[in-house]
Parts: C-alpha cells; structure tokens; sequence
C-alpha cells in the first residue's frame, strides 16, 4: 500500500524533474489556482515568470535535492543549486563563472498541489560567485 508520504514524495519528485528541463507549463500543473509565494497570493503564471531571470542567465540551472521531509501536507526540502552564469542576470553581463548556491524551501499541499511555498535562496551568495 502506498502511504500518502510516498505520494507527496512522488509528487514531489515528478514536479522537480519540470524544474530541472525548465518546463514551466508543466510546473504550473502543481500550483493551485491562487498560489501564495512567501504569503503573497500569485497566479500560477505569475510564479512560473520569476524563474525566466535564472534560466536566461544560467541556462544549466539545477537544483539537487539533498534531504525532502514529508510531514502530512508539507514538504520541506533542502537542495545545492547550480549553474554557469552565461546570459545577463540582474545587470551582470555572462561571467562563465559555475555558481553553487543554497536553498530551502517550505510546501504545503491542498488537494495534491502546492497552495503555498516559502523560500529561502542564497541569492547573496550567488551574487558573490558571478560578481
């Protein structure tokens, strides 16, 4: 019998594969109609628009998932991000420099999608890498 950890771990996994092509469509799947990012309400569009930045300036993005924790309808997970600064992001020109990152990250599931997300990205240190 599958246990419902098992199915959002799964669910979990399907989801991050999209993140890991840069398939945005199919990651808007996940999203409730009205999803909240850091308690602000968003279109599921909307969420999917603010990783266009990343992946035009590190079109290798990456995020590898180093421990996920199920706790009923949360999913808390802990990932090394990665990836070659090779377009323009946030008025840096390509470096070519490999940037590693971290990041954490808080869902909770309503109905089998994610209703709200809290983020935490080391954005500080990203700036640092390329910059």
């Amino acid at each position: 019998m599958v246990t419902q950890d098992n199915e959002q771990r799964s669910l979990y996994l399907s989801y991050l594969g999209y993140c890991n092509e840069h398939d945005f469509e199919s990651m808007a799947s996940f999203y409730t109609p009205t999803i909240k990012v850091d308690d602000i309400p968003m279109d599921p569009a909307a969420v999917t628009a603010q990783f266009l930045p990343l992946v035009s300036g590190f079109p290798d993005w990456h995020w590898e998932m180093r421990h996920l924790v199920v706790d009923g309808d949360y999913i808390a997970v802990h990932f090394t991000v990665t990836g070659t600064h090779r377009g323009t992001f946030q008025g840096i020109e390509a470096s070519g420099r490999r940037v590693t990152i971290s990041e954490f990250t808080l869902y909770h599931l309503e109905d089998g999608k994610f209703a709200e997300v809290w983020d935490y990205t080391d954005m500080d240190s990203l700036m640092r890498q390329i910059g």
